[in-house]
């Protein structure tokens, strides 16, 4: 009998692409799940690579090693996307994704900023491999030898081919119910979760149209139909302007770093404006353009992709459409090209009469994706004046963007000197940027005031969406978060952007804990203006008049969260193992239930059975 010859079992295909397969499944379950030691990968992972592996032994021939490195090479790439995907957007990547390839494409930079050296060592066996195999003399005696060895054993590996199928099932078919998607991939293991996103129903069962009323959604939202607001038509016929502030998480209003104002124009609004400290971000894998859907529609993001992606070839319900029913003139205003996220389509579907992109704006001072905010509000202010001239009063959304990530804006744009723990970092670059933005605002500010259009408007003041997610923070950067917040940086601060509205002399200036989201904004428009929504379906409130507020979130947080007055939860594979967190910095508890969370669920499958059964826009001719 011939002794075990170690160096010739391991240099075996099969057992040495196992051992490279292990080690990347090691790199991708440690920056996703945060697991060092992720020994529960060997039970996921490996059976869907030796299934993989059992059928090039069991098939292949001549080509049997450019079959392994076929595989190394498409595992390798699922597992960098994931974790590239994982630190920009803080999701597992799927096959969707391929559907905004452009968008995402697009904004590569912000992706690769976030990249550590070390994710690339993913690579390092392929390079070696292809060098060796292909340019070195032993590499191509070994491909040789293994090319004309005989081929044998295809029993023991169609029975291990049916054995880790099995173990594949056996990971997926309990946790197909998961409501976290983290969770279901950390289950099932990434491989096998890709496979299932593939094959599983995505469509979630619609409502019947009739059965989706007002009412329905104000029961489930827990709405008190009987209380008005205080300040109910106080802006009647004035301007409405909303201005969407790239990336402005709550923190920065009123901090200070060693003495510096970060934002002292956006602090000398918020001094004579309604202040709502506890309001959150509702977007999705659109990020801005979601802001700007759910802003103008009071509907919740699609339950993939984005909302300019799925819904837009919708007649959407929208506050463009309420305001011009009601004499306004509307419009919007972004420096980017109008095909961005397809942004065409939704300002037609919203109903938008003009909308001014990077042909209005030109190519002056241009850094990231278009002309700087010192542009965007110079000229926004001459066309508001224009608008303001005329008898209609007008409707304008105003969309800001030199803050955007990966925040490294040109050295001519700092209006600030970093405190020096701060240079050099994430954080210190994402609120220099904050503050070239807040200084442009400054300015914009002047101007309507100059021009006589601040007097007679309106003005609505919020973030987008988040600027610093806590997965894409490293060691140095939590700390200094942690400095700023004086408690640990948590999803409900991440979270968490400001709503500032000015609406003029009448109305006293006051901080309101009201818990809002984006999805309120059109409603308390409305409300301030005097204008009914009798007509119209939607999913937000009046932030002036209620008390309490649910907001399903999706996306960013895993699908089953919810933030509440109650606080925020994140579900586990079930509600019943959730994780919460108080939005409030009293030391309160949180306290969300378990019927908040069924009703939240409720009310995404509404909005989104509602908006799929609206009627098609007619083809453009």
């Amino acid at each position: 009998m011939s002794s075990f010859n170690f160096k010739q079992w391991i240099v075996k295909p099969f057992v040495f692409f196992t051992i490279i397969f292990i080690l990347k499944a090691f790199l991708a379950w440690g920056v996703i799940f945060d697991d060092i030691l992720p020994w529960k990968s060997l039970l996921t992972e490996i059976p869907f690579a030796w299934a993989l592996f059992c059928i090039i032994e069991r098939f292949g021939s001549k080509r049997k090693l450019g079959y392994y490195m076929t595989v190394n090479l498409l595992v390798t790439a699922i597992f960098f996307a994931a974790i590239m995907y994982f630190k920009y957007y803080g999701v597992i990547v799927t096959y969707h994704a391929a559907e905004q390839v452009n968008q995402v494409t697009a904004v590569s930079n912000s992706v690769f900023s976030l990249m550590d050296p070390y994710y690339l060592l993913i690579f390092t066996d392929i390079i070696i491999l292809g060098v060796y195999f292909f340019f070195n003399k032993k590499g191509r005696v070994y491909k040789k030898e293994n090319i004309n060895r005989r081929r044998g054993g295809k029993l023991k590996y169609s029975v291990l081919f049916a054995v880790s199928l099995a173990l594949c099932l056996f990971n997926i078919l309990p946790n197909k119910a998961s409501m976290n998607e983290i969770k279901k991939a950390q289950e099932m293991g990434i491989l096998n979760y890709e496979a299932y996103t593939i094959f599983a129903k995505e469509e979630p069962e619609l409502v019947n149209s009739s059965d989706i009323t007002q009412d329905a959604i104000n029961k489930l939202k827990g709405i008190n139909t009987t209380a008005s607001s205080p300040l109910q038509g106080i802006a009647k016929d004035k301007n409405l302007i909303i201005i969407q502030m790239e990336s402005f998480q709550n923190f920065l209003l009123g901090l200070k770093l060693d003495g510096q104002e970060i934002t002292p124009n956006l602090n000398k609004v918020m001094k004579d404006s309604l202040y709502f400290p506890n309001f959150y971000q509702m977007v999705g894998q659109g990020n801005t353009s979601d802001a700007e859907f759910v802003v103008n529609t009071s509907f919740y993001i699609p339950p993939r992709g984005a909302a300019t992606m799925s819904y837009v070839d919708k007649v959407l319900p929208s506050l463009p459409r309420v305001l011009k029913e009601n004499g306004y003139q509307t419009a919007t205003f972004h420096t980017n090209v109008v095909e961005f996220w397809n942004r065409g389509e939704l300002y037609d579907s919203l109903g938008f009469d003009h909308y001014y992109d990077r042909k209005f704006f030109g190519e002056d001072d241009v850094f990231f994706f278009g002309a700087s905010d010192d542009t965007l509000y110079s000229k926004t202010a001459d066309k508001l004046k224009e608008m303001d001239q005329q008898e209609q009063p007008f409707y304008a959304q105003v969309i800001s963007m030199s803050a955007h990530h990966p925040f490294t804006i040109p050295e001519e744009k700092y209006r600030m000197e970093l405190p020096e723990r701060y240079e050099g970092t994430f954080v210190g670059d994402y609120i220099r940027s904050q503050n070239y933005a807040d200084d442009a605002f400054g300015h914009f500010v002047e101007e309507l005031k100059a021009k006589g259009v601040w007097d007679n408007s309106v003005i609505m003041i919020y973030g987008d969406h988040m600027g610093l997610p806590i997965y894409s923070l490293d060691h140095d950067d939590k700390e200094l978060m942690t400095e700023i917040y004086g408690h640990e940086y948590s999803y409900a601060d991440m979270m968490n952007i400001p709503l500032l509205i000015h609406a003029g002399d009448g109305v006293a200036p006051q901080t309101i804990d009201e818990v809002g989201g984006e999805v309120d904004i059109m409603p308390t428009a409305a409300s301030l203006l005097g204008i009914s929504l009798e007509n119209n379906v939607y999913f937000g409130q009046d932030l002036l008049s209620q008390t309490y507020n649910l907001l399903p979130e999706r996306y960013y947080l895993p699908s089953g969260s919810f933030i509440a007055s109650s606080g925020l939860l994140i579900p586990g594979n079930s509600f019943e193992d959730n994780t919460q967190y108080s939005i409030y910095n009293d030391g309160t508890t949180p306290s969300a239930t378990e019927d908040e969370y069924n009703r939240a669920l409720g009310l995404l499958q509404l909005s989104h059975s509602y908006i799929t059964q609206l009627p098609d826009k007619q083809p453009k001719q």
